[in-house]
């Protein structure tokens, strides 16, 4: 077990570089075995999720290479046999095998994926796409049998803009005979970085980022070399605690258009932002007001920052809210907060934030990877010292967040307990 213990009052300036999207990772390594040839991947981030997905390709007998920010895949001698449940209940991600080994073998079996306590996300859309692709799915003691004679292209409408359902149902039916439409489908940066990877391969997919998809199957994908996209949810964080505790503070590598529904929020409430091509210098704010936020689908506000959000909403004076409509269990970092001396109430999904509050470091728990990070923007904000159990969480969506922390005047150290 690991504890991140964080002295609190130091102001933060100097430069974070941000790493490749554990998003589209994680979705990235997967689809890289529907190739039939060598498939590199660079940018990668160095984190427990993609290592997780790298066991799961060194049991089937998937060739990985890994140097530096790059990652070499080879899986002409991929073995498709069951994944079990040790492996896909390390991340929620391991479905993605579910549409890589159906499109490429028309057969998989595997276990319930793992992942964040967050709220109910059923897979069950997957599942409906893949039926459609004329897919026929089994469970039997929590494994998932899922097979077909042949995978044919079909419309496909999602009840829901999921993005883990955009992307599975994409990797089935790349090679699926015929045409598959993909309707309300999720338009998330993460979505059309890994259909260009996917047409790098030789993949006929157009429309990715829109609400309709349009994948043409083909037989053959071949070798390709591609670049992970930059970390919007990382810069988010990293942006909201230099809004929190920082001087020109530098978040770098980014792409600011997909920080937009952040940005304009921050700005609303009062923080200095100097955004760029490539970056955002982002420095405290004097005076912060409140701000109502409401988590959405891809372009709205990502669900992912709502919780760091919340320590930075701790700050302003007057009422702030924070309504949450994707996950209905993404409010366990509350309870901390208030433990750290904030006054936020709950209340039909919606978290109402009263401020300005003096925060005071204590000992908390990261329940899940976003909440990890709010409890560390609070800890930096926080007077004295706060200790973090269960970082765990926090180590699968941060790359090096402690030595970045520490380049730019955290106090900040990893424990073993």
């Amino acid at each position: 077990m690991k504890m991140l213990e964080v002295t609190g009052g130091n102001t933060l300036s100097g430069c974070i570089r941000i790493s490749g999207a554990k998003n589209s990772a994680v979705a990235l390594i997967p689809a890289a075995i529907l190739s039939d040839e060598e498939v590199t991947i660079c940018n990668v981030p160095d984190i427990t999720d993609t290592t997780a997905l790298c066991e799961i390709l060194d049991y089937l007998g998937v060739s990985v290479k890994r140097a530096s920010e790059t990652m070499i895949i080879n899986a002409q001698n991929i073995e498709n046999k069951e994944i079990p449940e040790k492996m896909a209940k390390k991340l929620r991600a391991s479905y993605y095998f579910m549409g890589a080994l159906l499109g490429k073998y028309k057969k998989v079996t595997m276990a319930l994926p793992g992942g964040c306590s967050i709220g109910s996300r059923p897979i069950n859309l997957h599942l409906k796409g893949f039926e459609a692709l004329g897919a026929k799915i089994t469970m039997e003691n929590n494994v998932y049998t899922v097979e077909a004679n042949e995978l044919k292209g079909a419309n496909i409408y999602l009840d829901f803009a999921s993005v883990g359902a955009t992307i599975n149902i994409m990797l089935a039916a790349v090679k699926a005979k015929g045409t598959t439409i993909i309707e309300n489908a999720a338009k998330e940066p993460e979505i059309v970085n890994v259909a260009t990877l996917l047409n790098n391969m030789g993949a006929k997919i157009r429309g990715a980022g829109t609400s309709t998809i349009e994948i043409k199957g083909t037989d053959h994908l071949g070798t390709c070399f591609h670049e992970v996209i930059p970390d919007r949810i990382e810069a988010g964080t990293y942006v909201i605690m230099g809004a929190a505790c920082g001087q020109c503070l530098k978040i770098d590598n980014i792409i600011p258009e997909h920080l937009e529904s952040l940005t304009s929020k921050l700005e609303e409430m009062g923080a200095f932002l100097d955004i760029g091509a490539d970056y955002i210098i982002v420095s405290k704010g004097e005076h912060y007001k409140g701000i109502h936020v409401k988590t959405q689908t891809y372009p709205g506000f990502p669900t992912d920052l709502q919780q760091p959000l919340t320590s930075l909403l701790t700050l302003c004076k007057g009422t702030s809210k924070i309504e949450e409509t994707i996950y209905e269990n993404r409010f366990m970092h509350i309870p901390y907060l208030n433990q750290m001396g904030a006054d936020i109430k709950i209340k039909n999904q919606t978290a109402t934030i009263i401020g300005p509050s003096k925060l005071v470091g204590t000992d908390v728990v990261a329940t899940d990877l976003r909440a990890g990070a709010s409890l560390v923007i609070a800890a930096l904000m926080a007077e004295g010292k706060t200790k973090i159990s269960s970082i765990e969480h926090l180590l699968r969506g941060y790359e090096n967040i402690v030595e970045k922390l520490k380049s730019v005047g955290a106090k900040v150290e990893i424990k073993e307990i």
